[in-house]
């Protein structure tokens, strides 16, 4: 284990937007047992899928994007706020 200082951007919950020595930009710090929740939704998405369920595999991965645009705008939020540029490009 190393000990490293990391910049916070956000409030410290279960996604907080954080730098780490010597990234260029930030990334954001995902709880395990977060993770381990957006893979239970991919696991769902997979199942429903096999069992050709497009309707169920549908609905759950708009949940899971939802999701994830939810985490990205906080992401970018965070970044503007502190005059960071972001590192993807975005769509208008």
């Amino acid at each position: 284990m190393e000990r490293v200082e990391a910049e916070l951007f956000t409030d410290p919950g279960n996604d907080a937007v954080v730098r780490l020595p010597p990234r260029n930009f930030p990334g954001v710090l995902i709880q395990g047992d977060s993770l381990s929740i957006i893979r239970a939704d991919i696991a769902e998405i997979v199942e429903a899928c096999d069992h050709g369920d497009v309707g169920e595999a549908r609905e759950a991965a708009a949940i899971l994007l939802s999701n994830l645009d939810e985490l990205l705008a906080r992401y970018t939020a965070a970044l503007k706020a502190h005059g960071i540029p972001i590192p993807f490009y975005q769509a208008p």
